[in-house]
């Protein structure tokens, strides 16, 4: 095995199930007519917003290998970059002639690249997930990589050797402003050299399309799910939570219980209480947490007399579901 499959190289091909809504599509068109340009791209949101997903299928259009490097406040440099890895050890000894015995040895440190120097070097395509997570010193060497197109490499003599960055490289970087645990912040030079696109929650369309494809349920079933969620995130003054991941862990935990997606469900009601951790509301009322009871409120609203969505691959045919559920007729088996 090589240096490059050390270092986990992957080669991404786009998913045919990845959902492809026109909010993504346009997304993604800009990001990757951006970065044709020559900029690197940040995708910059909060917590659920789907900004990893959005680099991966940016990367996979790109058609190029990929190499990913986590932020984290322990790296340095080196941990990016590269250095002197171990020690080489060269023995010679010279027996040409017997009576004087020639023996020379060598001791050196061979060098060893690591992912940002691998992917500016070959030309891969580089996501450098949580930005805002690594120290400034050990994001300063990014500002000629993206200004100047040269690499800064340490040199054992005390100056800097530039190594030039190939055509391909293209970088995309995500942070999560509203995080401030073991968050840093990013210089401005680095941030005004790269096209930050704000990333919020999707559209409906696009969180009932993929809840549908990662649950399995009817797009009538995927409806219920996420009115529920996006009627939930806007009380109280946490308006980023709940997020799309609720939508689809409602969706496969109601697949996978087979039931009905029932307002007068006890099972179904805990089900979202638990999900969408409804203690998380910071509202009371005489006292008490008034999400529990404001959830309730908006599942029954939610949840109206169901529709049957005949399929040839049902499993059984349901009988009508009683007021207030919305049946599994739809559940590919």
């Amino acid at each position: 095995m090589n240096a490059i499959d050390d270092l986990a190289v992957a080669t991404l091909e786009q998913k045919p199930h990845f959902v492809e809504t026109p909010y993504i599509q346009g997304v993604a068109g800009r990001a990757r007519d951006y970065i044709r340009a020559g900029y690197p791209i940040h995708f910059s949101g909060p917590a659920g917003t789907g900004k990893t997903a959005l680099a991966m299928h940016v990367a996979a259009l790109l058609g190029r290998q990929l190499i990913v490097i986590h932020g984290d406040g322990g790296c340095g440099g080196a941990d990016t970059i590269g250095g002197p890895m171990g020690c080489r050890s060269i023995k010679v000894i010279d027996k040409h002639i017997d009576a004087v015995p020639k023996r020379e040895a060598t001791v050196s440190k061979p060098w060893g690249d690591k992912r940002l120097t691998t992917a500016c070097k070959h030309g891969f395509t580089l996501i450098y997930e949580g930005l805002t997570h690594a120290r400034p010193e050990a994001n300063k060497v990014l500002l000629s990589v993206v200004e100047r197109r040269l690499l800064a490499l340490p040199d054992p003599s005390g100056e800097d050797a530039y190594l030039p960055v190939h055509p391909n490289f293209s970088a995309i970087f995500t942070s999560n402003p509203e995080e401030y645990t073991g968050a840093h912040p990013t210089r401005d030079a680095l941030i005004d050299r790269m096209v930050t696109i704000k990333v919020g929650h999707h559209d409906y369309e696009t969180e009932v399309a993929i809840t549908q494809s990662k649950s399995g349920l009817s797009w009538q079933q995927s409806t219920a799910m996420v009115d529920i969620v996006r009627e939930f995130r806007t009380l109280g003054v946490n308006t980023g939570r709940p997020t799309i991941r609720a939508c689809i862990t409602l969706g496969r935990i109601a697949a996978q219980r087979d039931g009905g997606v029932a307002a007068y469900d006890p099972e179904f009601r805990q089900l979202c209480r638990d999900a969408l951790n409804a203690d998380c509301l910071k509202v009371t009322h005489d006292g008490q947490i008034a999400g529990i009871e404001r959830l309730d409120e908006i599942i029954a609203r939610c949840c109206p007399a169901p529709t049957p969505v005949p399929s040839s691959k049902a499993r059984y045919a349901c009988a009508p579901a009683p007021q207030g559920a919305v049946n599994f007729a739809g559940l590919h088996g």
